[in-house]
């Protein structure tokens, strides 16, 4: 069969079978064995987090937080922190587990509070989605949730962290996401989140202006 050819589909995949093969208090390596399109049977290094609940087929949270203050630009409310399997400080949307019984709503608002200090109101949600699919089954729901910096609370917020926990945060105005990001990589130390970079690349589409569009030659 040459390289253009396709193999021909026989079957539906699916798993057959996943076996421990090493396991933390976090997380768990898992040979999973299943059969592709073509009938033919294969295995695969799963990791999966052990603390998935119950009543979710998410794992986590990720926050969108946008900060709106009066004679203020709208800010991006970001976390930057020391991610050890990374070796660096990573920026990131603030994120954390879903406990047992939240709604993905709940867990947001929770986190938003304890990683920035910050109190907000959802205003959507994501379904569930995957994160890195060719290696792990974790999976997220991405929340927008707007802050009224103009509240009492939200003007000095006190963030609750929990031990060991040491989180900066970093507000980026909405309208200069990327060109902020790409600064402060320019400083090293430092590595993106996919999803923000994403987010921040998205941002400059939505502000193109029609004008700065190529003309389309005759």
């Amino acid at each position: 069969m040459s390289n253009s050819e396709t193999p021909k589909e026989t079957c539906a995949p699916h798993v057959v079978k996943e076996e421990l093969m090493a396991a933390g208090q976090w997380l768990k390596l898992e040979k999973t064995t299943y059969v592709d399109r073509a009938g033919s049977t294969r295995t695969w290094e799963t990791v999966k987090r052990t603390t998935r609940q119950t009543n979710t087929t998410a794992d986590g949270v990720g926050i969108i937080a946008l900060l709106k203050r009066t004679l203020h630009k709208d800010c991006v409310v970001m976390v930057k922190q020391f991610r050890p399997p990374m070796g660096s400080y990573t920026l990131e949307f603030p994120a954390g587990l879903i406990d047992e019984g939240e709604s993905a709503e709940v867990a947001a608002l929770r986190e938003l509070k304890e990683e920035t200090g910050y109190r907000g109101e959802v205003v959507g949600v994501t379904p569930v989605t995957c994160l890195d699919p060719g290696l792990s089954n974790c999976t997220t729901q991405i929340v927008m949730v707007n802050i009224n910096g103009d509240e009492g609370e939200n003007i000095n917020p006190t963030q609750q962290l929990g031990d060991g926990e040491f989180v900066e945060v970093v507000l980026l105005p909405l309208d200069e996401f990327q060109t902020k990001i790409d600064g402060l990589l320019k400083k090293g130390d430092i590595v993106v989140d996919s999803k923000v970079y994403m987010f921040a690349m998205g941002m400059v589409q939505a502000f193109f202006k029609p004008r700065e569009l190529p003309v389309l030659k005759q």
